[in-house]
Formats: C-alpha cells, structure tokens, sequence
C-alpha cells in the first residue's frame, strides 16, 4: 500500500490565517491516522509580497499548534529545498521538458495583442466572459526574435473534458471548452501556481492534495500537467471556506484571524484545533476532542461541503472547556507570561497560584483571564478598586472586618471547610447576616467585588496575609471617615 504523503503549502504573504491552518489540521489528522508523512512547504515565488518574517510567523504558529511536520523548513528530508525560491531551476527543467513533449510553447504575444483580441471577442459577443486567448505561436508560429519577451504556455485541450472524484466535493467535470492556453512561466523567468505546485507535489510524492475550495479552479489544469508529465495524479480535497458569521468573508472585522493572536489572546492549542476541526467536520453530537481523538476519528466523507460561519461564542465556550481539561500545575505555567505583561514577576511552581487555580478556572476562559483572575493572589497587596472601596470599606465595615479577624484568627485548618464553620457559628451567635461581612471582606482580600467563594479565597493566601489584608482594610474603612 502507498505510504500517505500530504502537505500544508501556505504562502508567506502575511499572517497564517485560521483558514488555512483548519484545512493543514485535516492534513495533518489524516497522515498521524495513517501513518504517513505531513510535509510543510513554503510557497514563496511571489517575490514581491513573500517576506522572511512571513514565513518564519508560519514555521512559529504551526510550532505552537503542535501541527509537527515530518519533512520541510527546519527538518529537511529527501524531496528538499522545501522553499519553492530555492527550486526555480527545477520548475525551469521541467518546463522545457513539457515544451518538448509538446505540451507547452514559448507564446511571444505582447499585452497589446492580448489585449486587442479580448476587446474583439467583447465587441462580437457583447460579453466580456467567455474570453480565449488564441495564440498564433500555439502552433508553431516563430517569432521574429527568438529571444523576445515571452511566456511560456500550456497547450490546453479544446476538446472532451477532465473529472475527479473529490474526497469532499464529489464528482466534478470540466469541459475543455472552458480553459485557455494558461501560463506557467511569466517572462521574468518565475514559475506561476499551477507548473511550481504540480512540479512540487510529484517530486515529493503527495498522494493527497488537501486546501481551500478556492483553489478549485486551478485543479483541471493541474491534472493535465500531471498527466502531460506522465505522473500520477494525486487524490484532491478542496476544504470550503470559513465565513464571517454575516456570510462575508472572514476579515479581521469580525474576527481574530491570524493564529498567533489567538495565543496572544491567551487561547490553547488544542482549543484553536478542536473548534477549527469542528467548523466543516462532524463526529455525532461531540463538541469537544483531544488531539488523540481527532486523530483516530477524522475522515474525509464527515466534512461537509458547504461552507461554515465563524461562532465566536462557540469559540470561547470550546476555549473554555479546555482550559477546564488541564490541571493546576499546567495552567500555573502556561498562565506565567500573562503575568509578565502585567509586570507581574511570578514562577510557575507558586504554591499560592496552584492553590488558587482550582477555584478560579471555572470562570476564566483563556489564560488571560486566568492570570487576571489570580493577580491579587500573587502580589504583595491587590490593587483596590476604588469604586468598590468608596462602596463597601465605609467605617461601618471597620466593625464586620474586626469581627471577622476575631472569629478566624485561631481557626485550625485554616481551609475552605473549618473557616466556613467558624463563621456560621459566630454570625448566629452574634445575630448577624453574612452579607454585612462578606462584601466588605471581599473588597478587603482582593480589591475586588467578585472572587471565588470568600473562605476559598482565605484558604488560599493563608493565615498571616488574610488578617494582615483585614487589617489594612480596617485602616482604610476608618480613614473613610475624615
């Protein structure tokens, strides 16, 4: 049996933009499932728009993606260079030789031509489609100038038509009538799309080729190159597109749509992965998959043909789950840089982070929101929220703030479980309501109106801080006074 062999080819033109990084999951999905090799190539021989920093922002968000690939930048393997600006000699060898097979010509038209014919099928049809370039040089017509400006082009079929069996699309047929004498070397000598794709996939023995549905167009004349060469011609998955939640195509109006802003924004992974697999494929009611999962469950036939819009909420709500999947240990490291940004110097091995994590990540999305929920745990006094101060640490407070350090100063353990006893028992006692106390030492302990549950919060920053931050409070709730 052929060893699977796919690949992700992106051009380094700006952002690696989600879309493409759900139809490389597919890929990469389908070759972990079967054993193959997941190839990452660079598509680079637009000259004026690829940039380094391009290519090195797609080598860095598939590295954190963890979308590992076998052979390409950084790897090598034996089908390298893996950047088609290193292999324009290659494309150039493979062009003569479809010149001659008699496959391709050198077309010496110039634009004015080209140009004068479109405006003449316009003027005869009333129809700009339709267009056909026909060149006098298809059939052997020389120029005067042998070393004119020229491109070279394919010798297209008029006749019959090319069909495949799309893995996701299904049966499709295109009648010959419908394709021109397309190009495939421009003058300046580079290579377009369609001969340095071809070239690529049958030197690096890709069996399946998997990408947007945008690219359908180019995949007739892609099969006649194959078969011009007498390669065999790959299977074709073309992935439809992710959409804005309008229909409109998805734009940084209504969305995040470079990875790395979504690790940025604080996002995992394997939370980016699940809700781009599940924006087009299907697996019964399940919403939420380990890469294992996906692995062993992806296949062609549940993906949908139709295109998918763009859920932000279902966005967060997949983030949200995921985060809940990993344990305190994991999330105290992950959650190190947020703090960073806040100029918060904390290590991930904090006891007072590890301990707080447990109570917070229920509410907390993303990492972001995580570190934002556990500032006040890990710095020596939280920042007050003024707002909230004015509110609850009034000089009436100072008492139900006395009374609370009187009630849990001596309470052993000093947990969740004996610190809310204790206070049960002292509020009936003195026939008090815990609203009185509890607002006031929430503002107290975090500076904060909302927090985990009041005694969770204690359990957390201990004995010494907890009636130390009490203490502060009490000076502040009088100092209110004057």
């Amino acid at each position: 049996m052929t060893q699977v062999r796919v690949r992700f080819a992106p051009s380094p033109t700006g952002t690696l933009h989600i879309g493409g990084v759900r139809t490389a999951l597919y890929s990469y999905l389908y070759a972990r499932q079967k054993g193959g090799k997941f190839i990452l190539r660079v598509e680079d021989t637009d000259q004026e728009r690829s940039t380094e920093e391009s290519s090195a922002v797609i080598v860095e968000s598939m590295r954190w993606l963890g979308l590992d690939w076998d052979e390409g930048p950084e790897v090598g393997g034996p089908c390298g260079p893996y950047f088609q600006s290193e292999r324009l000699d290659i494309y150039r060898e493979y062009a003569e030789t479809l010149i001659a097979r008699g496959a391709a010509y050198r077309c010496y038209a110039t634009k004015e031509e080209i140009d004068a014919a479109r405006e003449e099928h316009f003027e005869r049809t009333g129809r700009k489609e339709g267009f056909r370039f026909e060149s006098p040089y298809r059939d052997g017509k020389t120029p005067d100038d042998p070393n004119a400006r020229h491109v070279i082009r394919f010798k297209a079929p008029t006749e019959g038509m090319t069909a495949w069996d799309d893995l996701i699309k299904g049966r499709i047929e295109i009648q010959h009538s419908t394709l021109q004498d397309f190009v495939l070397v421009r003058p300046d000598g580079m290579p377009l799309y369609n001969l340095a794709c071809v070239v690529d996939d049958h030197l690096m023995g890709i069996t399946l080729v998997a990408r947007g549905d945008d690219h359908m167009i180019n995949t007739v004349p892609q099969i006649l190159l194959y078969q011009a060469l007498g390669a065999e011609v790959p299977a074709f998955a073309h992935v439809p597109m992710v959409l804005a939640p309008n229909g409109q195509k998805l734009s940084k109006r209504h969305a995040a749509v470079g990875v790395l802003e979504y690790r940025d924004l604080g996002y995992l992974p394997d939370a980016v992965l699940n809700y781009l697999v599940r924006l087009g494929w299907s697996y019964g009611d399940q919403e939420i998959f380990t890469r294992e999962e996906l692995i062993e469950k992806f296949s062609w036939d549940r993906v949908g043909a139709q295109a998918s819009r763009y859920d932000a909420a279902k966005f967060s709500y997949v983030q949200a789950e995921h985060l809940r999947m990993l344990g305190a240990e994991e999330l105290a490291r992950l959650s190190v840089p947020f703090f960073a940004r806040r100029g918060v110097e904390v290590k991930a091995d904090d006891p007072r982070l590890i301990a707080a994590i447990p109570y917070l990540k229920p509410r907390a999305t993303t990492l972001d929101d995580l570190a934002e929920a556990a500032l006040y745990f890990v710095v020596e006094e939280p920042e007050m929220d003024e707002k909230a101060s004015k509110k609850f640490l009034t000089p009436a407070a100072a008492e139900e703030l006395r009374f609370l350090i009187d009630t849990i100063k001596d309470v052993t353990p000093f947990d969740d479980g004996a610190l809310s006893a204790a206070m049960e028992a002292a509020l009936e006692t003195a026939g008090k309501a815990m609203k009185s106390v509890a607002q006031p030492a929430r503002v107290a302990l975090t500076g904060r109106t909302r927090s985990p549950g009041l005694f969770e919060v204690m359990e957390v920053l201990g004995r010494e801080t907890t009636i130390a931050r009490l203490e502060r409070a009490i000076a502040r709730a009088e100092a209110s006074e004057s």
